[in-house]
């Protein structure tokens, strides 16, 4: 199996601290890292918690390795920390549901696994040279390629039962979160997120602020009514107050995630 073949990898062998998404296809990989005294780090899902990272450590799961590997049990066993707490990282696991030979890969389609990456960059845990892997059948490997955006994770290696690809990388990794592509709302939900988040002007100044450009461009150009649109529909500022996308740190809708 995929998880087998990981661990023969010099990579594997060489980290002692393994960041592994939660999900149940990996679980044989999260397993394989407890027995060999690896400690693991999971993400809460959706970074809901301020401290949105679970730490298992082999040392203090008192033969409890297997249940810890499960998501339930990791809940349960790991020790809920923030994220500055973590340690550095020398190994990233994520889950796909698809991936190509150029690194390129498809998650859930929320860009959670980015937005990790991106925080733990963010914190000096991971850099650009720190691996990134992805477990997967073959089936999952597929010839037509998966776009890219700035904020998505490029893979370093995948791995299925049948072999190891090394993926030539030619993009970073991202290296800060992108802000601005998360919503006031978005980040209410993730509190660990707010606190490193810079600060925003807050909503009331951004409608004064739209109001008085409005107010200007009224007062320099007629009112194009005729056309049924406002000088304030057309103004910068008023656009800026347009709601961001729910998705951030993602590419196009995804199919769901194994």
């Amino acid at each position: 199996m995929a998880a087998q073949r990981l661990t023969e990898l010099p990579e594997w062998k060489a980290a002692r601290r393994i960041k592994c998404n939660p999900d149940a296809p990996q679980r044989a990989v999260r397993l394989a890292a407890l027995r060999e005294g690896k400690t693991v780090v999971m993400a809460v899902p959706r970074l809901r918690a301020e401290r949105c990272f679970l730490r298992l450590d082999p040392r203090a799961l008192g033969g409890k390795l297997t249940q810890a590997a499960t998501i339930k049990g990791a809940s349960n066993l790991g020790v809920p920390v923030l994220p500055g707490q973590i340690g550095r990282i020398d190994l990233v696991v994520a889950g796909s549901v698809a991936v190509d030979r150029t690194g390129a890969r498809l998650g859930k389609g929320g860009g959670y696994s980015d937005l990790e990456f991106a925080l733990a960059h963010s914190l000096g845990l991971v850099d650009d040279d720190t691996p990134v892997v992805s477990t997967v059948h073959e089936l999952q490997v597929i010839d037509d390629a998966i776009p890219m955006t700035a904020h998505d994770v490029p893979l370093d290696l995948v791995v299925t039962p049948d072999r190891v690809i090394r993926v030539r990388r030619q993009r970073k990794k991202p290296a800060a979160i992108f802000w601005k592509e998360l919503s006031a709302e978005q980040l209410g939900e993730m509190p660990a997120l707010a606190k490193l988040a810079p600060s925003r002007p807050r909503v009331s100044q951004r409608v004064s602020q739209a109001r008085s450009t409005s107010g200007a461009l009224q007062a320099a150009k007629p009112s194009s009514s005729a056309a049924g649109v406002s000088a304030k529909s057309k103004s910068p500022a008023y656009r800026g107050l347009t709601k961001p996308s729910r998705t951030a740190c993602s590419i196009s809708p995804r199919r769901p995630s194994q």
